[in-house]
């Protein structure tokens, strides 16, 4: 017989993400961060590869980040909104986790396999903060793909990219509500 854990239930039924903007210092110091990062790190990981990394951007680097992303939204002819927008999410945070996806050589695990397992890692991340208590929101965003940003901003290897960044910090306003998936119009079930 199933031993149900209503509480974890309740949370996952109930989970919302923190809009990155609403976020605010304090934010998850090393001690508060690890048992967090351990968390995130149990995720599903087809022939234990740990096809991910974490990368734990505090203050200063989000500064760096932030000025990285000026310099190259104008290099690249972007509109300057656009621009703004990116630089706003790295300069505006105390603290992010980048989660790295970084795809090992295997004969067993297809490389699709290990992306989703870090796609799984991020979403884990946001929960593990959001049952410690702070606000999270995963985010991506054109500078995340961007080769000048992962290379020069973050040092990614060739083969490794950027699956999510994680800000993390204390909310300042309650998290909105959205509208959610219709779950019956989304499944089949399939009975023979």
């Amino acid at each position: 017989m199933p031993n149900p854990n209503p509480a974890v239930m309740e949370f996952l039924l109930t989970r919302r993400s923190r809009p990155a903007k609403t976020l605010t210092a304090p934010v998850p110091d090393r001690n508060a961060l690890m048992p967090i990062l351990t968390a995130a790190a149990r995720t599903p990981d087809h022939g234990k590869l740990e096809p991910w990394r974490f990368i734990v951007l505090e203050r200063p680097a989000m500064q760096r980040l932030a000025a990285l992303v000026a310099d190259r939204g104008a290099a690249l002819g972007m509109a300057p909104e656009q621009v703004e927008k990116a630089r706003q999410a790295f300069a505006d945070a105390g603290l992010a986790v980048a989660v790295i996806s970084a795809p090992k050589q295997s004969d067993k695990v297809p490389q699709i396999e290990q992306v989703y397992s870090a796609g799984a890692v991020c979403l884990a991340l946001v929960n593990a903060a959001l049952a410690s208590g702070w606000g999270a929101n995963w985010l991506s965003g054109w500078a995340a793909y961007d080769p000048v940003i992962t290379e020069q901003g973050l040092g990614l290897a060739p083969g490794e990219s950027v699956a999510g960044f994680v800000h993390m910090g204390t909310e300042t306003a309650p998290p909105p509500e959205r509208p959610r998936p219709d779950v019956n119009a989304l499944t089949t079930w399939v009975g023979a």
